[in-house]
């Protein structure tokens, strides 16, 4: 046979091809959590990845559903004090005062200044708690074990202070609408004494195993990097800001609950990187532990709440004793007390950082709207900008020095 009498188009498959580039790398998309330990929880992340290194990173939350946002709507505004302590569950603390401090704006109450003091108080040993489990799971997610165990020494310390003053260890609900819910414990002046005096040879030690440790300079510096613009955009806030330069704390900017007579500095760094948030958080634990020495000597005599028998329940003996107390603590109990009409936004340092209440009464015994700024929603947006461009074991770091708490996202 001629080669004349073979078909074209056989004839085009018998001439050699030209060459066909190479194929690059697969690409591979990967799951991280909802279930993987060191998302902390329920936060799923979406990788996008070539080999070991992160191309896309999509966040995933909504696995936690809440609603309390909802539920505020459903309780009287006392009952929804128990809320908020299960938004951010390790600065339960944190989220009462933010709560009642917008409820007594809108009801123009004035807070004697033990219950201000006393409120300082807890809610630093509050802001030491929640930083204490942040460096311990955040060493261990990176392989540092022993922090763990000498963080988790000293919460436990706090855990039992918590359940002096309110029966509690971590949903303590011990912040009320007026005041506190309980009178200040017999001796608890001695047990807040033996913890803050020992503390800052504890942090001494935190930062002995790990800010001169090579494998955790090397695990940290130059990790999670994300431009200050970006962060501003993003909406975060908190250490992770002032880990950037910029020197934001709502206790200095605008005080509330006397933090204006209080002697402390807002610690910032430039570098702007996982390591440069773990020196921000230590001494911020330094600063925390100063605020409370100065609490602790300087707590002024008084009431622990406010004289406003319509909105805080009267003493256990006066209800016993008198019958206008009894009537008030059994209005008070069953029916709540209205708020009057108006709006407020009222905002805290939380530890993750900016938390705010913006709550809407209508006139009624509950809030007609609330709604939460939460610091956690607000750092997770920066996840896919942080870690993009790196490589898969960074992620961990990254995520890590966010500090974030699903609880305060999915609320």
């Amino acid at each position: 046979m001629s080669e004349s009498d073979i078909p074209e188009q056989a004839a085009a498959t018998l001439e050699p091809a030209e060459e066909q580039p190479q194929p690059g790398p697969r690409r591979m998309v990967l799951n991280m959590g909802p279930q993987h330990p060191s998302t902390h929880g329920v936060l799923r992340l979406l990788l996008e990845l070539d080999g070991e290194t992160i191309m896309k990173c999509q966040p995933d939350i909504g696995y936690l559903h809440t609603g309390i946002e909802k539920e505020f709507e459903a309780k009287t505004y006392q009952q929804a004090v128990t809320l908020t302590d299960r938004v951010d569950y390790l600065a339960p603390l944190s989220n009462n005062l933010g709560w009642c401090l917008a409820v007594e704006r809108l009801l123009g109450l004035e807070i004697p200044p033990q219950a201000q003091w006393m409120r300082v108080m807890l809610t630093e040993l509050t802001r030491l708690n929640s930083h204490l489990v942040w460096l311990g799971t955040h060493a261990i997610d990176i392989g540092a074990m022993s922090v763990f165990l000498y963080c988790f020494r000293e919460r436990e310390q706090i855990l039992n202070i918590f359940e002096m003053f309110s029966g509690q260890r971590m949903m303590t609900s011990y912040f009320r609408i007026g005041g506190l819910a309980l009178e200040p414990p017999r001796g608890w002046q001695h047990r807040v004494k033996a913890f803050i005096d020992t503390f800052p040879s504890k942090v001494d030690e935190y930062e002995n195993l790990l800010t001169n440790n090579q494998i955790w300079i090397g695990r940290t510096q130059g990790i999670g990097y994300i431009a200050l613009e970006d962060m501003l955009d993003l909406g975060v806030t908190g250490p992770m800001l002032r880990a950037a330069g910029l020197k934001i704390d709502a206790r200095k900017d605008q005080p509330y609950s006397s933090y204006e007579k209080f002697d402390f500095e807002v610690p910032t760094r430039t570098e702007n990187d996982v390591y440069a948030r773990y020196l921000v958080r230590i001494e911020e634990m330094r600063q925390s532990a100063k605020i409370v020495v100065q609490a602790l000597e300087g707590m002024p005599p008084g009431p622990w709440k406010a004289d406003a028998p319509h909105v805080v329940l009267p003493d256990r003996e006066k209800m016993k004793t008198q019958m206008e107390a009894l009537i008030y603590h059994f209005k008070i109990v069953t029916e709540g007390f209205r708020v009057p009409e108006g709006e407020v936004y009222q905002v805290i340092e939380s530890p993750r950082g900016e938390l705010a209440f913006y709550t809407v009464s209508d006139g009624t015994k509950a809030p007609y709207r609330v709604f939460m700024r939460t610091p956690s929603f607000g750092n997770l947006q920066s996840t896919s900008k942080m870690v993009e461009g790196t490589l898969i074991a960074d992620v961990i770091a990254s995520i890590g020095s966010m500090d974030f708490v699903l609880g305060d996202t999915d609320r």
